[in-house]
């Protein structure tokens, strides 16, 4: 059975794709806003918008899959984001992203259990005088060290 929370996030998702339905160049505003309520984009929410907007369930999950932005996976309430781009990786982002898989117990990809973290990988985010670089959430963490990574999630693992 469905909550009110999920009635909700139906509600908000059936008038974005009203609000959009009569031109399908909107697909990426759609895709957008759909995350925004959902957090991620679930095969439900991507059949929904199909059926709404009249287009091909396959042309949906290749523009999901292809655009990096796009999540098929939930995030944790904390998304941390480490950068593999070239300058980020000669200065060791490697080894920040694999500390923080030792730590958190996950891979890239994805949440933990509790729903608090969440990890992945990205490129660059335009930082590179600051490498290594990771964020969580929009918060960024430059000339990151593995010391960083234990003092950081140390943080966020006592917040709420």
């Amino acid at each position: 059975m469905c909550n009110c929370e999920c009635n909700d996030k139906k509600q908000k998702l059936l008038e974005i794709i009203e609000k959009y339905k009569n031109d399908k160049s909107n697909l990426m505003q759609v895709l957008h806003e759909a995350q925004e309520v959902y957090g991620y984009l679930p095969l439900e929410v991507q059949k929904e918008i199909s059926l709404g907007m009249g287009i091909p369930m396959a042309e949906i999950y290749g523009v999901v899959t292809f655009y990096s932005r796009f999540s098929l996976e939930p995030k944790g309430k904390y998304n941390i984001a480490v950068c593999l781009g070239t300058a980020c990786y000669v200065k060791g982002s490697e080894a920040i992203i694999n500390k923080f898989k030792e730590k958190l117990g996950i891979d890239v990809g994805q949440c933990t259990k509790d729903g608090k973290f969440s990890l992945e990988a990205t490129r660059c985010i335009g930082a590179c005088g600051l490498a290594p670089v990771f964020t969580v959430n929009e918060e960024v963490y430059g000339k990151a060290t593995l010391e960083t990574v234990d003092k950081v999630l140390e943080e966020y693992m006592n917040k709420e």
